[in-house]
């Protein structure tokens, strides 16, 4: 499995492109803008894109939909209880934001468990409400991509629509933090990190270790 990390939109969201390295087939995680900078890398590199991944659905992930999906016609997965985020640029915030207000229909609602499968690799759908109410972490070999659910030394904002403190620190601790200590956490913003590490010294949650 290949990730690959890339800053997108005015927020610098982190977009991945998940890449079966045998085949090529791709999923695109969290497009938050700079389509055109998205869509020049599956070009030049001939990913076989299979679908767009979306973590949540605020509007700093979801700014760069739209223009993908318009150039390469792939579903677009989110969980299905933010739905209804996607479809209203009022509660995904986009339309506060600088740019168009966002505003879209998923074609795939996800449910906690859900096994997406590309190329050779499974990838594992874990619910982790708490910044949103239907947050997503994905799961592969070695790795994780917690969207704004965990940070490298924090945690996604729990103040906005559909968010709760006590129920993102219970995703945290009793979903993530039992993946294996090496697994390395790819967040919505920032840099990466490991399990171990948000164990020793995220402030979040460090005292439950």
């Amino acid at each position: 499995m290949i990730i690959k990390r890339l800053q997108a939109g005015v927020y610098a969201a982190n977009c991945y492109l998940v890449i079966d390295e045998n085949t090529k087939d791709t999923f695109i995680v969290d497009p938050g803008g700079d389509s055109d900078d998205i869509l020049d890398i599956v070009k030049k590199e001939a990913l076989n894109v299979k679908g767009i991944l979306l973590t949540h659905g605020h509007g700093d992930h979801i700014g760069g939909v739209l223009e993908i999906k318009n150039s390469i016609d792939v579903p677009v997965y989110i969980h299905q209880q933010d739905e209804e985020m996607i479809k209203d640029a009022a509660i995904n915030l986009s339309n506060a934001m600088p740019g168009n207000s966002i505003a879209f229909k998923a074609d795939i609602l996800l449910k906690s468990n859900d096994i997406l499968t590309l190329g050779e690799q499974k990838i594992r759908v874990l619910h982790t409400p708490g910044h949103t109410r239907g947050g997503i972490c994905l799961v592969m070999d070695g790795c994780v991509i917690t969207g704004d659910t965990l940070f490298k030394g924090s945690i996604g904002r729990t103040d906005l629509y559909g968010g709760d403190y006590e129920t993102i620190i219970n995703s945290i601790v009793k979903k993530l933090m039992v993946l294996p200590d090496d697994y390395i956490v790819y967040s919505g913003h920032g840099l990466p990190s490991t399990i171990k590490d948000e164990k020793k010294r995220n402030p979040f949650i460090k005292d439950r270790f």
